[in-house]
């Protein structure tokens, strides 16, 4: 057994149910109301938010395109992605695997990973990250776009520099961290 499953805790009374919190639907194709992120050359909608879930998880919608993914980093949450389309090429504490449709992989917290589309197709994958808070990261780094497959503006040399400066700057408040490959 699991020593953090919930039935390794004490027996408590379930709380009460909070009428504060409501329903949340989220359909990345039609919710206009939702974020299109530009990020690392990749689009990623937030479809829940660390808002909606109390700050329990978040979830994010990724379209991926050919030669996207993010360089290798680590992080101290869980991180897990169901591929919906396509295949990523998942690297794990330096070791490769190819995540197919349908599949499903959990990154363990502080575990050092990355992802590649090495196929010639877009991939689109299902993130979720519990804790939340890794939607916020996005928030503060991403670039608006107009739907969850447009892609990102390509930025000039100096504005890459500029967003690079920007995200090592922000990295250690969202308790993430660069690794060398």
């Amino acid at each position: 057994m699991n020593h953090n499953s919930i039935t390794a805790q004490p027996i408590s009374p379930i709380p009460a149910d909070s009428l504060l919190r409501k329903l949340a639907v989220a359909d990345s194709n039609k919710d206009e109301s939702l974020r299109h992120l530009g990020i690392v050359g990749d689009t990623y909608t937030i479809l829940l938010s660390g808002d909606d879930t109390d700050g329990r998880y978040c979830l994010i919608d990724m379209h991926v395109p050919p030669g996207g993914g993010p360089p290798p980093h680590r992080h101290d949450f869980e991180e897990s992605f169901t591929i919906l389309e396509g295949e990523i090429e998942a690297t794990f504490r330096g070791k490769k695997s190819v995540v197919r449709t349908g599949e499903t992989i959990n990154i363990p917290a502080n575990a050092p990973h990355s992802f590649t589309n090495t196929s010639k197709q877009p991939a689109r994958l299902l993130c979720i990250c519990s804790p939340a808070g890794q939607e916020e990261l996005f928030l503060a780094i991403g670039v608006p776009v107009a739907t969850r497959t447009t892609p990102p503006p390509k930025p000039n040399s100096a504005d890459q520099a500029a967003m690079m400066t920007k995200i090592m700057a922000l990295l250690p408040k969202y308790r993430t961290e660069m690794v060398k490959p």
